[in-house]
């Protein structure tokens, strides 16, 4: 549309936006159903209960859906003021996976909270609240001051810190990738940004060269079947997956590389469990569900009624679409194996409620939203469509 936007019209209540509702619960219901079938075998094996994953995550699911409903009807306004709050409770929940007694240990990285009854993943919880302290920052300061993108990048490294001292690189790297994206919403100039890109890209080549195990991940990576039954075991049975499911799959529920061939099956691989059910129908089918969620998303962020909506609603859709992207990228072989679940769908309780609320808060900025007027078009001009 031509001209300059010099005004707008009075939010509104434009409702739910059901697209966006539609994708969250349409991925979480293919969650628990592949679930099940990723998890089935090992579980009724190792567990004596085959449904054990799938009633963990029905649960999260009901928490999470319950958190939605009440978010998706808060006031942006209202929330804003728990934006640092939140922000130092997320750095103060990071902090306590490292208390004994409180902090879990697996698989040699300590990323959990045991709070009695039940553990949670403060990680899952604390790009989110990373989010919203971003947002409610470079909604009151220009962007364009080097100082100011300084203060964002120090409130985002103290996070990306703590979450490397776990350590969780791939979820660090995600954070990383978010905090750019927000940069640029807000306004940070393009040369600042380009001037950080290389001392970020030299710290993740040392991050991985100081760890062993990261180093021989990436060889892995480069040619997996130099190391068959170790560091490239996982990704050549993705590989397996996604290449006997072909176009329709070998039908539900009907894998093999579920029956403890290929290792967290309903987590961080379970795409290759629905590629090989469901093949490259069903991958697509994800796929699509995941550009409409970031297309909605986009699209209440343009509409938002303010600043700090606007950058909520962007910074939500940001960490959503990348770890998305970097699930489907991890899978496939385009980059080196790293443990991140696939939002929605993947098995983690942390997770799923995590997400659902972060979708109740898009649901509630798309309540209130704000059409645009050309200031070329004069006082009768057509709402701009977005």
């Amino acid at each position: 549309m031509k001209g300059k936007l010099l005004t707008a019209r009075p939010s509104r209540d434009g409702g739910l936006d059901r697209p966006l509702l539609a994708a969250a619960l349409i991925l979480s219901a293919l969650g628990l159903v592949f679930i099940y079938s990723a998890s089935s075998y090992s579980a009724a094996l190792q567990l004596g209960d085959a449904f054990h994953y799938v009633k963990t995550q029905a649960i999260a699911l009901a928490i999470g859906v319950f958190g939605m409903a009440l978010l998706s009807f808060a006031d942006i306004e209202k929330f804003e003021k728990l934006s640092i709050p939140l922000y130092l409770v997320g750095l103060l929940m990071l902090g306590l996976v490292f208390v004994p007694v409180l902090g879990v240990e697996s698989y040699g990285a300590r990323r959990w909270l045991n709070l009695g009854f039940f553990t949670i993943q403060p990680s899952e919880y604390a790009k989110f609240f990373m989010v919203a302290a971003l947002a409610y920052y470079a909604s009151r300061a220009d962007m364009k001051k080097a100082g100011n993108v300084a203060v964002m990048l120090l409130m985002g490294a103290a996070v990306a810190a703590l979450l490397m001292l776990e350590p969780n690189m791939s979820i660090t790297m995600c954070a990383v990738a978010v905090i750019f994206i927000m940069l640029f919403v807000g306004g940070a100039k393009m040369g600042v940004m380009a001037a950080l890109i290389l001392p970020v890209i030299g710290a993740a080549v040392v991050l991985i060269v100081a760890e062993p195990y990261r180093m021989q991940r990436l060889l892995a990576f480069l040619d997996p079947w130099q190391s068959p039954l170790e560091e490239g075991y996982q990704l050549i049975q993705s590989y397996y997956a996604l290449g006997s499911g072909g176009l329709f799959g070998v039908g539900l529920f009907a894998s093999r590389q579920k029956y403890l061939f290929l290792p967290f099956a309903e987590s961080d691989f379970i795409l290759s469990v629905i590629g090989e059910e469901t093949g490259l129908v069903g991958v697509a089918t994800v796929m699509a569900l995941f550009i409409l969620i970031a297309a909605r998303g986009i699209k209440i962020a343009r509409q938002a009624q303010s600043r700090y909506a606007c950058y909520l609603a962007a910074g939500i859709t940001a960490v959503t679409t990348v770890q998305a992207l970097v699930n489907f990228a991890v899978v496939c072989g385009a980059i080196p194996p790293t443990g991140l679940p696939l939002p929605f769908v993947s098995a983690g309780g942390s997770s799923l409620v995590a997400y659902m609320c972060a979708v109740g808060l898009l649901l509630s900025i798309s309540r209130r939203r704000v059409s645009y007027i050309s200031a070329n078009d004069g006082k009768r001009a057509p709402l701009r469509r977005v």
